[in-house]
């Protein structure tokens, strides 16, 4: 998946001087963001928990959140195998609650997330 625009993770900027932008601890040249919406039934049913620790088994970072309107926010962060298995994962039978769709898009990632947590 290619993303216009986007520099190459070098660490340099075109001059070849370090650039700390693109120094990112933890940072992996081709990691991409899913910024996703749930909705369903996906409050109180442990689905914050169980994203939690399968964001965790694939090696992601990011957050995942309630919101106000019932649905869940998730923003996770890595390799775009791992980020492609967790949205298979959240629109699967095995995801908790009742899901009833999953909006979501991807971005490059830009490595503000050190783990995987809940808020």
């Amino acid at each position: 998946m290619g993303f216009s625009g986007r520099r190459h993770d070098s660490g340099c900027d075109d001059s070849g001087r370090d650039n700390p932008a693109e120094n990112i601890p933890g940072r992996e040249s081709g990691d991409i963001r899913l910024s996703a919406r749930v909705f369903g039934v996906v409050q109180g049913v442990g689905f914050r928990f169980w994203t939690m620790g399968k964001a965790d088994e694939l090696g992601l970072n990011g957050v995942v959140r309630n919101l106000d309107d019932g649905s869940v926010a998730i923003e996770a962060e890595g390799p775009e195998q791992q980020v492609q298995k967790l949205l298979d994962w959240l629109r699967s039978e095995n995801a908790p609650g009742r899901v009833e769709r999953v909006e979501e898009s991807i971005s490059a990632a830009d490595g503000s997330y050190r783990d995987f947590r809940a808020r």
